[in-house]
């Protein structure tokens, strides 16, 4: 190659090169984290009404695990915390019109979920569980015994425990709630037969106010991986949520969150 072609060709390669390193920099500009610190705020989408993810304490305070590791993303990045209530089966759809900047509110994440927005990797893995009507006890031991039409199956609309109650029990009738609580209220006083939801719940719903008259089947049987949820094209962002989520249970903070609410009920006093 003469030495004018070599030129020409090194020129256009830097000239490329150039291009792509603009691009990178105005996309950068776009992203999500970008404007959080610019406008020093973190808004995060959730419905409080998960145990023990997050709930409303008998002060009226939102507290829980993902209130906890909320906290801790926006001291992470410097800003102040905006909690966005958001009704679960809409959270989705106020995400992508920029109502708050990442949803964090027990959502499991699914290839449909995916679909629609990105998610970093899991921060917890829970399961589906069942909680059981007592009368039950010696005839229902795991989800296949339910799927028979003479049970009603409940669980919370819109939620993965709707998905596989359909999916793996759907002989039975199905009922749905607008909240996890009411469903689990609704076996115990004997209206509905099994309440399907994520097992922390179960375990917290057992503790408070099924004991004795209600029975846990506390063999998962989904795999539940929940993530934080943000919209697409946002590669800044998403490299930041993975390496927050990989820190904190690298440093042991993950480890005292997880006792102080999924293994410990010391915090059912304040509820």
């Amino acid at each position: 190659m003469k030495l004018k072609q070599m030129l020409i060709a090194s020129l256009c390669l830097l000239a490329f090169a150039a291009q792509g390193f603009a691009d990178d920099i105005e996309l950068a500009k776009k992203s999500t984290l970008n404007k959080i610190l610019e406008r020093k705020e973190l808004r995060i989408g959730l419905d409080p009404g998960y145990q023990p993810f997050e709930m409303t304490d008998k002060k009226g305070n939102i507290v829980g695990f993902d209130i906890d590791i909320a906290k801790l993303l926006a001291k992470s990045l410097g800003v102040k915390l905006t909690i966005v209530n958001t009704d679960f089966d809409g959270i989705i759809p106020a995400l992508l019109t920029d109502k708050f900047d990442v949803i964090l509110s027990g959502m499991t994440i699914t290839q449909s979920r995916n679909t629609q927005i990105n998610f970093p990797e899991p921060y917890i893995v829970v399961g589906q569980a069942i909680i059981l009507n007592k009368r039950l006890k010696d005839k229902v031991h795991s989800y296949k015994d339910l799927n028979d039409p003479k049970y009603t199956v409940a669980s919370r609309i819109g939620t993965t425990g709707e998905m596989a109650t359909k999916r793996m029990i759907p002989k039975a009738k199905y009922k749905s709630f607008d909240k996890e609580a009411d469903g689990a209220m609704d076996v115990v006083n004997g209206q509905s037969d099994a309440f399907v939801y994520d097992l922390p719940f179960g375990v917290v719903f057992m503790a408070q106010h099924g004991e004795g008259k209600a029975i846990l089947l506390d063999e998962p049987f989904t795999y539940e991986p929940l993530g934080m949820g943000i919209r697409k094209g946002d590669p800044d962002f998403l490299n930041f949520l993975n390496n927050f989520v990989r820190q904190i249970k690298a440093d042991g903070t993950y480890d005292r969150l997880h006792h102080k609410w999924i293994t410990s009920t010391k915090w059912f006093k304040n509820m």
